[in-house]
């Protein structure tokens, strides 16, 4: 049925109309309890066997939804209800900002993938941080992801983290320092270990006790990948998520401007997390993202060493159902090899 409207209604509507009509339902749900509250018992995962724990916190699944959806954290709790074992909002930045101008958001359906060149378009900080004071009626594992705000000169950077870090951070599960999305200029050049080093340090300081992660890019060398990797040792981190969006465009239908996610960011993605892995071992939480469609992508992540495993681009082609769908399938295949938990699958293979 998802399929049929993808085809014929939604392919043929402005991608980020649809976006926005998608974030309203979404948000007229997260007003109705009851309705919430059965969609919850219907679709959250419910088996023991999926639950996770990662720098200290648990999750009732590994596989949770990627920054980029909610970027003003305006729906966690329908997301949570969906089936989603966690829920990344933002990127947010200290000051809100309108973003890049519009066309912004392309699907490219014959190659499952999308290309955004949104610009960390959102309301800021201090209206997320009233969004996410807020009550909530069902449990959800948040996940905060903060950017640049463009403006800000790159000397001026690790303030403008630190602003949203002193806002965010006490009313996160986990912080995430995203410093490699491709659509704010000179955002990817704050992965440079020299410059990566002090910033770091500084959100550290001001997140406490809440875990922070760093979030990279795909087209980061090998060699700077390792070095991202020890840094996060050296100063302590929770961990990395791997990867953001690709400015390749290899073996796509588009040329758009952007970052391009789904399928054919999957080798990439999972090349660096096997990378990773080899690097750091156990000694961070490595969060993969990047082309996972298929209880085969968790499966795979979770073998190479990844703790927890994001997707988004699977939720535009797969529908409402997915992640539902996904913990269903991932506690089949446990039970198919012997296993009774999560942590058991994770690094098994590199």
């Amino acid at each position: 049925m998802y399929r049929i409207l993808l085809t014929r209604v939604l392919s043929r509507t402005d991608a980020e109309t649809v976006h926005h009509l998608t974030i309203r339902l979404l948000r007229i749900l997260a007003l109705l309890p009851l309705v919430k509250q059965i969609l919850h018992g219907w679709l959250a995962p419910r088996d023991e066997a999926l639950r996770v724990q990662a720098f200290g916190v648990h999750f009732p699944s590994p596989f949770g939804l990627a920054a980029g959806f909610d970027k003003n954290a305006e729906c966690v709790e329908p997301l949570a209800a969906l089936g989603f074992g966690h829920v990344e909002v933002g990127t947010i930045t200290a000051h809100a900002q309108p973003g890049n101008a519009r066309p912004r958001l392309f699907r490219l359906i014959g190659d499952r993938a999308i290309i955004n060149r949104m610009g960390f378009n959102n309301n800021g900080a201090t209206a997320a941080a009233k969004r996410l004071r807020k009550p909530r009626s069902l449990p959800v594992v948040v996940g905060v992801n903060i950017g640049k705000t463009k403006v800000v000169p790159e000397d001026e950077a690790a303030r403008d983290y630190v602003t949203s870090a002193r806002t965010l951070a006490p009313l996160a599960d986990y912080l995430v320092v995203n410093v490699s999305s491709p659509n704010t200029p000179g955002l990817r050049d704050l992965q440079a270990v020299e410059l990566l080093r002090p910033l770091l340090t500084q959100v550290k300081a001001v997140a406490g006790r809440t875990p922070l992660l760093v979030k990279i890019a795909p087209d980061l060398a090998d060699e700077d990948v390792d070095e991202v990797a020890q840094l996060a040792v050296e100063l302590g981190l929770a961990g990395i998520i791997a990867t953001n969006t690709t400015i390749s465009r290899k073996n796509v239908s588009s040329t758009e401007q952007g970052g391009l996610s789904g399928r054919p960011l999957k080798e990439r993605s999972l090349e660096v997390l096997r990378r990773l892995h080899a690097k750091v071992g156990d000694r961070l939480t490595l969060v993969s993202v990047g082309g996972v469609e298929s209880v085969d992508d968790v499966w795979e992540r979770l073998l190479a060493g990844a703790t927890l495993v994001q997707g988004y681009t699977g939720l535009i082609y797969a529908g409402p159902l997915w992640p539902s769908r996904m913990n269903r399938q991932l506690s089949r295949r446990l039970r198919r090899h012997g296993y009774t938990s999560i942590a058991q699958v994770i690094g098994r293979v590199d």
